[in-house]
């Protein structure tokens, strides 16, 4: 699947590119990291992992506005970072990063597996990928 199948699919709509938005979902993204942080300290695993793949969620979102896309599907976040990664935009270990996140999160919230070790690289790779959006904000 590639961004025109996202298109077509409606898993992806064009829009207007938009600073202001991406600039707040990039807030949102650290809002969800600093509560997942205290979730963490609190021993409150599952909220932990969940919260890291929002933090992932809104940081890339805030490229998808930036770039002048709003997902419909969470998979639509996927196909694109895979797009910016064909195009040497960011790295491949951001992918799946991502991808990790999103099935620790699913995990967590749907069969109840999780774990303070997933838990504590859930919060490692969340934070280097929001200053890894915040990068490629900058440069879009």
């Amino acid at each position: 699947m590639n961004i025109n199948d996202c298109l077509e699919r409606g898993y992806l709509a064009e829009t207007k590119p938009d600073k202001e938005l991406s600039d707040k979902e990039l807030n949102e993204a650290k809002y969800d990291l600093e509560k997942a942080e205290k979730a963490f300290k609190e021993e409150d695993y599952k909220w932990c992992i969940v919260k890291c793949y929002y933090s992932m969620f809104h940081a890339a979102k805030a490229i998808l506005f930036k770039l002048g896309y709003v997902e419909k599907r969470h998979i639509a976040i996927l196909i694109v970072l895979e797009e910016l990664n064909k195009k040497g935009k960011i790295e491949s270990k951001f992918i799946t990063n991502f991808k990790a996140s999103m099935t620790a999160r699913e995990d967590a919230d749907y069969h109840y597996s999780y774990s303070k070790e997933i838990a504590e690289y859930e919060l490692t790779i969340a934070e280097e990928f929001l200053k890894e959006m915040e990068r490629l904000s900058g440069q879009i």
